[in-house]
């Protein structure tokens, strides 16, 4: 199974500092920095290069989208790092149920809890 092209969740909770922690455990990221209005930045590292990060504080539904520019992530997909998020951070996270392709619907989402237990579920708030 390939990697992603990239991964992206959303987060029901943004403690930066938590967030910080744990992307420097996971690809060795700096901490992150402002970039705008409720946005932020780093860059991580995985074997084969740069892990380019963006966080958006309230980007759907008062959940913030983390965005991980690369397929060289220690996630293969987005419902990997998902579960992985959900338990570091002890929040809900969400994301989309496979590698998006036309004709799914944009709606169905994964909503993985922090004890680890996952559904799917409709979020038409989403913004995609």
């Amino acid at each position: 199974m390939h990697s992603y092209p990239d991964i992206e969740i959303y987060l029901a909770h943004c403690d930066i500092a938590r967030l910080d922690g744990w992307l420097h455990q996971a690809i060795g990221a700096a901490p992150l920095s402002p970039a705008g209005k409720r946005q932020w930045r780093t860059l991580g590292r995985a074997d084969a290069g740069e892990v380019p990060v963006l966080v958006v504080e309230k980007a759907a539904d008062g959940f913030a989208s983390l965005w991980l520019d690369s397929p060289e992530t220690p996630w293969v997909t987005d419902a990997a790092c998902a579960r992985d998020a959900a338990a570091r951070l002890g929040c809900e996270v969400r994301c989309s149920l496979g590698g998006w392709q036309p004709g799914d619907d944009p709606d169905r989402f994964l909503q993985v809890l922090p004890d680890g237990s996952q559904q799917a579920i409709d979020w038409p708030d989403s913004g995609q």
